[in-house]
C-alpha cells in the first residue's frame, strides 16, 4: 500500500499543534501580543481517551473579551483559519461554549510513529534520521530536520547514585524491545541495514518494509487494540513532556518512565507478533514491531537524558 507520509520537524504532537495555533493567531485580528498566547502559552490540553488523539483549547474563551466577540463566533473564525493549513493533520470541531477540539488524523499519527522509528529524540527537540518517502511524495511542510545521534553507550550519567529498584522495570522494557526487534530481523519479519544499531544514522535503520505498514488499505491505523492505543497515548504524552517547555520542568520522570514501561508490558502481554499473527496478518505484526521500536526510542531518551542511567540492549 502507498500513502503520503508527511513528516514533521516537530517531534511532539502538542508542539506541532502549537505551531499551527500561533500561525493562525498571528494575524492582526487576534493580536499575537495578547498576554494569554504570548510565548506559546496557548491553553491546550490533551484528552485522556486513548481511542483517539484529541487536544482541546479554550483560547477563544480567553480572547473573546479582549476581541469584543462572542466565544463561539471567535472559535469558528479561528477554526476556519486553521482548517486551511492543517486539515490533513487535525480534524477540527467547535464545542460550546467556545472550545476548539483537534483530533489527529490516522495518517499523521502514522507519520509520527514512523518518525520515532527512523530517528531519535535529539538534544534540542528535533528528530534525527532520513526524510521518509512513500508513493514518491513528501509534503514539504513536514520535513524532518537532520541531527546527529550521539554514540549509543557513551552518554555520561547525570548522577553516580545507584538506580532506584523501580527503574529496573524500565531498563528491562528497553532491553526487551531491542531483543524482540533483533529477533524479528533474524526471522525475516523485518530487515535492518545494521542489526546492531550503534553506528546507524538512526537507531533502527529499517530497510523493509519501508515505511512500516501502519495504515490499512482504507487509511486506518492498524493498531486499534486497547493496549496498543494505551501505549501510543503514553508515547505521545511522554514526548509532549520532553518537548514542551511549559511542562518539562515539573515532570516526575521516574513515574513517567515506569508508566511507559507498564504500558509496554500490557501491550506485549496482549498483542502478539509471532505465531498466527505473523502468518495470517504480517502487516499487523510489522506495525506492532514498529510500535516496539518507537517505544524503545522514547525509553532510551528518558533513561539516558532525563534519568541519567544506561539504556541496555540486553539484560
Amino acid at each position: 500500500m502507498h500513502y503520503k507520509l508527511p513528516v514533521s520537524k516537530y517531534t511532539s504532537i502538542k508542539q506541532l499543534l502549537y505551531s499551527y495555533l500561533i500561525k493562525s493567531l498571528s494575524i492582526d485580528t487576534y493580536s499575537i501580543e495578547n498576554r494569554c498566547i504570548k510565548g506559546e502559552k496557548i491553553p491546550l490540553y490533551k484528552d485522556r481517551d486513548h481511542k483517539r488523539v484529541l487536544y482541546t483549547s479554550n483560547v477563544s474563551l480567553r480572547l473573546s473579551k479582549s476581541q469584543n466577540r462572542k466565544a463561539m463566533e471567535l472559535a469558528s473564525a479561528i477554526a476556519s483559519d486553521l482548517s486551511g493549513i492543517c486539515e490533513d493533520v487535525f480534524n477540527i470541531q467547535i464545542v460550546p461554549p467556545g472550545w476548539i477540539n483537534f483530533e489527529l488524523t490516522h495518517s499523521t499519527l502514522a507519520t509520527w510513529l514512523q518518525s520515532l522509528v527512523v530517528g531519535s529524540l535529539g538534544e534540542e527537540g528535533e528528530m534525527g534520521g532520513r526524510e521518509q518517502e512513500a508513493g514518491g511524495e513528501i509534503n514539504s511542510k513536514f520535513k524532518i530536520q537532520n541531527s546527529k545521534l550521539k554514540n549509543f553507550c557513551l552518554l555520561p550519567p547525570l548522577s553516580q547514585s545507584p538506580m532506584p529498584n523501580s527503574l529496573f522495570a524500565v531498563e528491562y522494557a528497553h532491553a526487551r524491545c531491542c531483543s524482540l526487534v533483533l529477533l524479528a530481523h533474524r526471522e525475516g519479519l523485518i530487515k535492518l541495514r545494521e542489526p546492531v544499531p550503534n553506528t546507524s544514522p538512526a537507531f533502527w535503520d529499517v530497510i523493509s518494509p519501508h515505511p512500516l505498514p501502519w495504515l490499512n488499505c482504507d487509511g486506518i491505523l492498524r493498531l486499534n487494540h486497547p493496549d496498543e492505543r494505551r501505549l501510543i497515548g503514553e508515547l505521545i504524552q511522554v514526548v509532549d513532556n520532553i518537548e514542551c517547555p511549559d511542562v518539562s520542568g515539573s515532570v516526575k520522570w521516574e513515574k513517567v518512565a515506569l508508566n511507559l514501561s507498564q504500558a509496554f508490558e500490557k501491550f506485549w502481554s496482549n498483542c502478539r507478533i509471532w505465531g498466527e499473527v505473523k502468518i495470517m496478518s504480517p502487516e499487523l505484526a510489522q506495525a506492532r514491531l514498529g510500535l516496539l521500536m518507537a517505544t524503545q526510542s522514547v525509553l532510551k531518551f528518558v533513561l539516558e537524558k532525563n534519568l541519567g542511567v544506561f539504556a541496555p540492549l540486553e539484560l
